[in-house]
Order: C-alpha cells, then sequence, then structure tokens
C-alpha cells in the first residue's frame, strides 16, 4: 500500500472515530411538550376547567401549573418528568407575584424566572425556567445554600402515585 493511501485510510478511521464520539456525546433534541391555555397537554401541570391557569412553565426536570379557581383560591400543579412524580397542592400568590406551595416541610416556590424547591432556609433545587407563560414576576429570593452536615430527607408518599401521563415520560 502506497503511504498516500496509508494516510488516507487513517484519515478516514479518524473521521469515523471522531464522528462517532460526536454523535454519542450530543444531546438528543426533543420537542416542547405540547401547550395550550390551561398549561400542558396531557400532564399533572394541567388546570381543568373552571380553573384557569395563571401562570405555567417547565424546567430541564419539571412542569409546574399555577390554577386559579372561580373562587379565587389557587393550586399547585408540578411534576418531575424524569419519573413522574406529582404534587398537587394548595398554593399563594405573594405580593411580587410569585406563587408559593407547601407539602411536609417542602416550599415550592413558582416565579417567571425558576422553580425554587426548599426546606426552610435550605435550597433544595433552584431550577431556571426554560418557558414561562404568566405575568413576569421578580425573581424569588435566595435561600442560604445547604451545609454540609445538611442531609435531604427522602418523603414517601402515603399512597403508591398513579403512573406517569404521557406527557410526563421522559428527561434523564
Amino acid at each position: 500500500m502506497t503511504s498516500s493511501r496509508m494516510t488516507a485510510c487513517r484519515l478516514t478511521v479518524a473521521w469515523a472515530a471522531v464522528s462517532t464520539l460526536l454523535a454519542i456525546g450530543m444531546p438528543v433534541a426533543t420537542a416542547a411538550p405540547a401547550t395550550d391555555d390551561h398549561g400542558f397537554v396531557d400532564s399533572t401541570a394541567r388546570c381543568t376547567a373552571p380553573d384557569v391557569a395563571v401562570a405555567f412553565g417547565d424546567t430541564a426536570t419539571s412542569r409546574v401549573a399555577i390554577c386559579k379557581s372561580a373562587g379565587g383560591l389557587y393550586e399547585y400543579r408540578g411534576v418531575r418528568v424524569t419519573d413522574g412524580a406529582k404534587l398537587v397542592v394548595d398554593a399563594k400568590q405573594s405580593g411580587d407575584g410569585a406563587y408559593t406551595a407547601e407539602n411536609n416541610g417542602i416550599t415550592y416556590t413558582v416565579t417567571s424566572s425558576s422553580l425554587v424547591v426548599s426546606a426552610g432556609s435550605r435550597v433544595i433545587r433552584d431550577e431556571p425556567m426554560v418557558s414561562f407563560h404568566g405575568q413576569t414576576t421578580s425573581a424569588a429570593p435566595k435561600q442560604a445554600a445547604p451545609t454540609a452536615a445538611a442531609t435531604p430527607t427522602k418523603t414517601t408518599p402515603p399512597t403508591p402515585l398513579p403512573p406517569p401521563l404521557p406527557a410526563e415520560v421522559g428527561g434523564s
């Protein structure tokens, strides 16, 4: 085999290897979740009539909708897309336009820029909004970062969760 032919073969093999590595390392593009005026279609993060969605959005790992009843009460409807974990609880609107919900000592704060999950003054997760529909709000107040001694507690729901809805399956 000639020197130039060997070089061409090596380049071909090298290009194939680089192409394979790039393909493996490239994230797979996924379609944005379907939405309408009530929130996310086929999802727990959706308001049912006669309630209206006053805000809804998604982060890299969560979807949330804030619903308002005809009587003026708010409800947080959230789902973690990585495993379909769901939470539907009463919510409150704060003076700055943010919404908060509490469940078993955990506070969920929804603003147009993020979903913050905290336990007392300790932030468990601060997830930036990928998309948001609703009134723009001020950012949630930042809370103290967890200390090395702090360990998150895992709560188990009293009843098993139903399987995820079609729009709640996926993630990593």
